[in-house]
């Protein structure tokens, strides 16, 4: 399969080699929880227009259970036909779950539907030789992005030398680095220099807490004795789920740090500090992670996109404190938010 890529695909590889923001796409439900396919269209439409490189659905924010029902080949589907409407080309990543047979089964229906990547995430039942086997396995029907979760929503600690195995197959693109932890975070960025791929695997921030950190730094990684600078491109993260635009903009002032701009590092690392704060609210890191994903539909709900908090799950809600926190970071941090761009699109989004 690998061998046969089309230029189109090539093309997607390049505009993902060289860092996108990459929404990690939420799931618009009625009052009585079904889909609410005006208002995810409605939310694929805002992403693309506010600058969005890229999709990524069926993933933790599009929350896991959608894997479990009859919503996830819809839900595929409306996002991969709503974003051709933008007239470019948007990178489509779809999340595959579960042990090896069902990865590779959502893997073929998203290539069905014109995916270009597979976000693979870790299954608690494989060990690290397991998830190896399963990453070649789906790696042989659309390319893999590699994702380290963090433990608090399902993920696991992953050694080192599992990042270096995984960066070594061929198929693997990328990896979303996401363990909310600076120690793991080293590791993938190890592992991937190990495997002598640094320039061929891209690296996404995933590390919701320490997004502009990340975005903005480049890695000195030194093994068997040499040098090796490693970046992260871009970044697949739920907090990329709201204020879309603005994330756009941080993300391209991140690329002239990087380059140098010193005053673009001084203001980033000002505003490090502020996304954090406003991520702890919406993520509810307070108690661990629960209301994270109510969290993002309160935002969107706020802003018009979506009519409610609701979940696939009717027990999952915003924590206890957290919409007083909410309220407090909406009004702190007004430069963080996009309402101005939402409020002159929406009526067209909706329609």
């Amino acid at each position: 399969m690998l061998g046969t890529v089309s230029e189109a695909q090539t093309s997607v590889r390049d505009l993902f080699r060289r860092g996108l923001v990459i929404p990690a796409h939420p799931l618009a439900l009625t009052e009585d929880r079904r889909l609410d396919e005006r208002r995810q269209r409605a939310l694929t439409r805002y992403y693309v227009e506010a600058g969005a490189g890229g999709l990524a659905v069926g993933v933790h924010t599009t929350q896991f259970a959608l894997h479990g029902g009859g919503l996830f080949a819809p839900v595929l589907e409306l996002a991969a036909t709503t974003a051709r409407e933008a007239g470019r080309e948007v990178v489509l990543v779809a999340g595959a779950t579960g042990p090896t047979r069902q990865a590779v089964a959502e893997a073929e229906l998203a290539r069905s539907l014109g995916y270009h990547m597979v976000l693979l995430s870790p299954h608690r039942e494989l060990d690290e030789d397991g998830l190896i086997a399963r990453a070649r396995a789906v790696g042989e029907v659309l390319p893999v992005i590699g994702f380290y979760l963090q433990p608090a929503v399902g993920g696991r600690p992953l050694s080192r030398d599992f990042w270096t195995r995984l960066a070594s197959i061929e198929s693997v693109v990328g990896v979303k680095v996401a363990p909310f932890d600076r120690y793991r975070t080293l590791d993938v960025l190890h592992g991937v220099v190990r495997a002598g791929r640094a320039g061929e695997v891209a690296l996404y921030t995933g590390n919701d807490d320490h997004i502009l950190a990340d975005l903005i730094t480049s890695h000195r990684v030194v093994v068997d004795g040499r040098q090796v600078e490693v970046e992260f491109v871009g970044g697949l993260l739920g907090q990329w789920a709201v204020w879309v635009r603005r994330a756009v903009e941080l993300l391209e002032e991140a690329k002239l740090a990087r380059s140098g701009d010193d005053a673009a590092v001084r203001r980033l690392l000002g505003l490090d500090g502020h996304l954090t704060d406003a991520n702890a609210a919406i993520f509810d890191s307070a108690n661990g992670f629960h209301g994270c994903i109510p969290g993002i539909h309160e935002v969107l709900r706020r802003q018009g996109l979506l009519a409610g908090r609701w979940c696939l799950d009717p027990e999952e809600d915003l924590s206890p404190g957290q919409l007083a926190e909410i309220d407090r970071i909406w009004a702190a941090y007004p430069w963080l938010r996009d309402d101005d761009f939402v409020a002159q699109g929406l009526d067209r989004w909706l329609a």
